[in-house]
C-alpha cells in the first residue's frame, strides 16, 4: 500500500509513504481476547532522506497514521552517488538479521526483497543489489538496513574528515593505474 502525500513540514516536498507489513496481535483479559494492530511503514522524499516508525492501535488506519508520524520524525539523511545509488557496499545488522547492499550501475533497478525494497523505493535509489540474510522478520530487516545506510559515507565527507580533497580520496585508484602504463 504506497501513498503519496504532501508533508506537513517545513519544505513542500513529495514524501513517500510505504506500508511494509500490518500485524494482528492479541491482548488476554477477562472476558477473551482484544485485538489491536501494528504497523511498519517507511517514508521517503525520494531524494536521499528516509525515516520508518512503528505503531499499534486498534484499527489499522490509525495504527498506520501512527507509524507514519514517527516514521517522519526519524528521519535521516543517506548521501547518494549521482542520486541513483550507494557510493560503496555496506552492511548492516540489527538483532538475527544481516543485509548486504551493494552499488550498482545504471539501469540495474532495485533487486531486493520486501521491506529492503519499500526503504529503496522511499529513499530515491535506482540501482542496487541487496540481499538480507537470517532473519526475514520485516521489522528487523529494515532497522538492519537503516544500519547499513547510516554507515554510508560519500568521498566528500571522507576528505572533509581526513582535511583531503576529494580527488585524494577518489582519484588515488586512479593515479595509480595511470603511473603502471
Amino acid at each position: 500500500m504506497a501513498r503519496a502525500r504532501v508533508s506537513d513540514d517545513r519544505q513542500d516536498t513529495e514524501i513517500i509513504e510505504r506500508l511494509v507489513s500490518v500485524n494482528r496481535v492479541a491482548k488476554v483479559v477477562k472476558g477473551g481476547r482484544r485485538f489491536g494492530f501494528s504497523a511498519l511503514v517507511v517514508v521517503g522524499d525520494g531524494k536521499g532522506r528516509v525515516g520508518y516508525g512503528s505503531g499499534k492501535a486498534r484499527e489499522v488506519p490509525e495504527a498506520v497514521r501512527k507509524a507514519t508520524e514517527a516514521a517522519r520524525r526519524n528521519m535521516m539523511r543517506v548521501p547518494l552517488r549521482q542520486g541513483r545509488t550507494l557510493h560503496h557496499d555496506v552492511q548492516g545488522h540489527f538483532g538475527a538479521g544481516r543485509v548486504i547492499m551493494r552499488a550498482a550501475p545504471p539501469g540495474t533497478g532495485i533487486i531486493a526483497g520486501g521491506p529492503m525494497r519499500a526503504v529503496f523505493e522511499a529513499l530515491g535509489v535506482q540501482d542496487v543489489v541487496a540481499k538480507s540474510l537470517g532473519s526475514s522478520n520485516p521489522h528487523n530487516m529494515v532497522k538492519a538496513t537503516f544500519d547499513g545506510l547510516a554507515r554510508v559515507m560519500s568521498p566528500r565527507s571522507v576528505a572533509a574528515k581526513r582535511g583531503r580533497k576529494v580527488s585524494d580520496i577518489v582519484g588515488r585508484r586512479h593515479h595509480v593505474e595511470q603511473g603502471a602504463e
